[in-house]
Order: structure tokens, then C-alpha cells, then sequence
């Protein structure tokens, strides 16, 4: 895992397309604005696990 430091207003590059940037930062939460095309899927990881989930039921046999 790749750990960064960054502070308010300063971002972060992956690849071509997608930037994160600190927008907040409020006692122990920080505020993340994320720019990516629309072809990809960004979710916090609480609600992707819940989507995964939802997916494997669909596809199990009753």
C-alpha cells in the first residue's frame, strides 16, 4: 500500500484520468473530491461490499 501525506487544496494523480483532491479536512474526517470518467465506478468501500453482495445473491442458485 502507497501511503501519501497531503494537505487541504493539494492532490493526488492516478493514471490519466482520475484525481483525488483534499477538500476538508475537519477534526478526524477528511473530505475527498474525486474526478474520474464516468466509465468508472467509485464508491466507498462500505457501499461497493454491499453492491458485491447484492451481485453474488443474483447469481447463486436457490
Amino acid at each position: 500500500m502507497l501511503v501519501l501525506s497531503r494537505k487541504k487544496d493539494e492532490k493526488i494523480v492516478i493514471g490519466d484520468s482520475i484525481t483525488l483532491m483534499v477538500i476538508e479536512i475537519r477534526g478526524d474526517k477528511v473530505r475527498l473530491g474525486i474526478e474520474a470518467p464516468r466509465d468508472v465506478s467509485v464508491h466507498r468501500e462500505e457501499v461497493y461490499e454491499a453492491i458485491k453482495r447484492e451481485n453474488a445473491a443474483e447469481k447463486s442458485p436457490e
